[in-house]
């Protein structure tokens, strides 16, 4: 991946559309990180439409943390449309390990093939029935404990599947990648994990495949980098961070991602 900020530059010239279905504490920050970094946000969930407006969009990301029965169908619909598409979309499986609920519709989910799964290791050790599921939507697992896990599930499901961490861990389950890139202030403001699920699914738009997604986590870490020596705490890190999604370009990328293939 010499020239990891060619994905980058791709993304932005496509805009894409991205149609979130995610939780309610996520929607504007998601919107705004997505408008930042180059794309085209939609955050639409209700039933009697979120199939019909799926089909307009070049990628999906679904997110399960304020899961009600009627969201769990419009995220089924919305993701069967996808799949008979041909369009990638991104399952993030908040919390899966805590209640039965979430854990059928995740299952339900996995049968509509996402191109892309996105948890920290407790939620990837939960969808392989492995750990202790973490405390909430906390990691108690290591991204290291996580990581045979990860690429059994990448085998099983076809999906790219990301292990978010301090370093983020990427497999298709044969190669697999770190991307070291972040800040310690990020895990410290509400929904930038949920948004990263937006900023994935505008990289694979137009090029699915587990490249796209390692130079979306890079990206991402990186303008958390470049937030963290603006900000003074949690508050300004918000702030900053969004002008550093716009702001970072393809030569930064490329030029400061930490990427090691393994």
């Amino acid at each position: 991946m010499d020239e990891i900020g060619q994905y980058l530059r791709n993304m932005r010239a496509q805009a894409p559309l991205v149609h979130n279905i995610t939780n309610f504490v996520a929607m504007n920050v998601m919107a705004n990180v997505l408008l930042a970094v180059g794309a085209s946000p939609a955050m639409v969930h209700a039933r009697e439409e979120v199939a019909e407006f799926a089909a307009l969009a070049q990628a999906l990301t679904v997110n399960i943390g304020t899961l009600d029965p009627a969201w769990a169908e419009a995220m089924e619909l919305a993701a069967r449309t996808m799949a008979a598409r041909g369009r990638p979309w991104v399952l993030d499986p908040v919390g899966v390990g805590a209640t039965r609920f979430r854990q059928d519709v995740c299952a339900r989910l996995l049968d509509l093939r996402p191109s892309v799964i996105r948890g920290n290791a407790s939620e990837i050790l939960a969808l392989v029935g492995l750990g202790a599921g973490g405390k909430g939507t906390d990691a108690a697992d290591s991204v290291a404990a996580a990581e045979e896990a990860a690429r059994d599930l990448a085998r099983w499901t076809g999906a790219v599947v990301v292990v978010s961490g301090p370093v983020d861990f990427i497999t298709d389950g044969s190669r697999g990648w770190r991307v070291e890139n972040g800040h310690a202030l990020m895990p410290r403001v509400t929904a930038l994990g949920c948004s990263l699920n937006g900023v994935i699914a505008a990289f694979v738009a137009g090029d699915p495949g587990p490249e796209p997604v390692v130079a979306a986590m890079a990206c991402y870490g990186l303008a958390g980098e470049m937030a963290g020596r603006a900000a003074q705490g949690p508050g300004s890190f918000a702030v900053a961070f969004l002008d550093a999604l716009c702001a970072v370009t393809p030569e930064d990328l490329t030029r400061d991602a930490r990427v090691l293939a393994l």
